[in-house]
């Protein structure tokens, strides 16, 4: 899934000359944290609902916005941004690590959108597939080559269909796989793995 599938648009922005006030109020109205700051058609910013609260609070160590009622002179000038093709998981891992809660989205240097956390939580439901109806298996597989195709395998002589399937490594050699498919009756899936020699973590096991 690439940033291109989730990022929003078209993408509401201000200029730098907009006063605090009028940023804010169009931070609420739209229902929305962040706002990049454009001039001449350029991306120069970008600013939060949290950097005008800050900026208009005795918690200011220069004072309540003093000689700061535009945009321009609270707004964060060195923007982190990304690219409509890269993938999602790249945009978590720079948020992450940069501790943004958007990355505007610059295509030939022209805005063309924006990701935000809640989209990529967004985009993390549809690749576990949470969103349609579905069973969930948990399988701890050795890191060897051919134990995914195994899996996927037994699954597939029993005619059962794969919605999604995440895989991630664990330490001591081995990788978790988490498999979404289309039944919900995952115990006896999990107790026809068991019998085959898989490791089931998801569903566990029924008390007798």
């Amino acid at each position: 899934m690439l940033v291109q599938e989730v990022m929003r648009f078209p993408v509401i922005t201000v200029g730098p000359g907009v006063t605090l006030e009028e940023a804010y109020r169009l931070l609420l109205e739209k229902g929305i944290r962040h706002l990049p700051v454009m001039e001449e058609g350029r991306l120069v910013g970008i600013i939060t609902d949290r950097d005008i609260r800050l900026a208009t609070s005795h918690l200011n160590p220069k004072g309540p916005c003093p000689g700061c009622a535009q945009v321009g002179e609270v707004m964060t000038r060195e923007v982190v941004t990304a690219h409509p093709l890269d993938p999602v998981e790249e945009a978590a891992r720079v948020m992450r690590e940069r501790k943004i809660g958007c990355l505007p989205v610059l295509e030939d240097g022209a805005l063309v959108g924006i990701v935000t956390g809640i989209d990529l939580l967004d985009a993390l439901l549809k690749l576990t597939g949470v969103t349609e109806p579905s069973g969930r298996l948990e399988v701890r597989l050795p890191d060897r080559v051919g134990e995914l195709f195994r899996l996927t395998g037994f699954l597939a002589k029993r005619g059962v269909n794969i919605h999604s399937l995440l895989s991630y490594p664990e330490e001591e050699a081995f990788v978790r796989a988490v498999v979404r498919v289309n039944t919900l009756e995952t115990h006896l899936l999990a107790e026809g793995l068991r019998q085959e020699g898989f490791d089931v973590i998801w569903p566990p096991k029924k008390p007798w």
